[in-house]
């Protein structure tokens, strides 16, 4: 039987449903493209992936039992792909230059993300945006019936099967905590951040509760940050890594969302999502953060 032949890129220098090109690398993008691994292992059980990555996300990615080649971003990975040929390529990447190294390599089937001839851009913005308002078309209150993974997967002729987010990394801890509270978000969207007097507020509920807890560590290594969300039964967190993280370690997860849609997520069944009033995460309230902790 033909060995199927897949190249997947997704390096995180863009996020698949921002329409517009950021300017930090999305980890948490990454990490919630990794369903598709098992839906094409699934559909092509003799295959082979690839998947080019940024060097930032590649402990995301690493020693993926699903991933049979990893592919660091460097100036000479362009020209020892342009010499391969696949059966899939898969681009992720609205980044003009990515999108058109994606249309110059050699394949049958080419899903994603293409390069635009004519303005020298990705081909893509309305895309994005059509993608986005049939996820929250599909969506009904707290649970994503049409979330991201599952749109990108069936989008790819794969059958959604609730698949999880795939790490290759296990942690090293053990369950130590009751509570982790991941305060902190990425750069690109601070307003995604509850204010710090409220975090403060919510560890007075949990130390008049006897409920221990843990405030947010590994902010240096993504490896000692996956330990130290396994070292909790439950974690606290806005719309971040932290939340996709802790996900993909099937924990309890009590998730804050404001100027985000958490329509976008594929929750499970053990998670609390609150959506804060006007997508201000002043709004949202200590006492209904700590009913989904109880």
């Amino acid at each position: 039987m033909k060995q199927i032949k897949i190249l997947i890129i997704k390096l995180g220098y863009s996020e698949t449903l921002d329409p517009e090109i950021g300017k930090y690398v999305s980890l948490g993008d990454v990490l919630r493209t990794t369903p598709i691994l098992s839906a094409l292992k699934d559909k092509y059980n003799n295959s082979h992936i690839s998947w080019l990555v940024s060097q930032e996300a590649e402990p995301l990615v690493y020693n993926n039992k699903f991933i049979d080649r990893l592919l660091i971003w460097d100036d000479f990975v362009p020209f020892q792909l342009l010499s391969e040929k696949f059966d899939i390529v898969i681009n992720l990447e609205k980044v003009s230059g990515l999108c058109a190294l994606s249309d110059k390599i050699e394949a049958w089937n080419k899903y994603g993300f293409r390069f635009d001839n004519q303005t020298g851009n990705y081909d893509g913005y309305e895309q994005s945006l059509k993608l986005i308002d049939y996820i929250n078309q599909k969506s009904i209150g707290n649970t994503s019936s049409n979330c991201w993974q599952k749109s990108l997967i069936e989008l790819l002729g794969l059958k959604w099967k609730k698949q999880n987010y795939s790490l290759g990394y296990i942690p090293k801890t053990k369950e130590i905590y009751d509570v982790g509270l991941n305060y902190q978000v990425g750069k690109k969207w601070p307003q995604k951040a509850m204010p710090i007097k409220k975090w403060k507020k919510l560890t007075k509920k949990l130390d008049k509760n006897n409920i221990s807890y843990s405030w947010q560590e590994g902010l240096n290594s993504i490896y000692e940050y996956i330990d130290w969300i396994n070292s909790c039964k439950t974690i606290v967190t806005q719309d971040s890594l932290g939340l996709h993280l802790a996900l993909a370690l099937n924990k309890k997860v009590i998730a804050l969302f404001g100027p985000t849609s958490s329509n976008e997520v594929c929750f499970h069944k053990n998670s609390v999502v609150l959506n804060a009033k006007d997508k201000d995460m002043n709004n949202i309230k200590i006492k209904d953060i700590l009913k989904g902790i109880k």
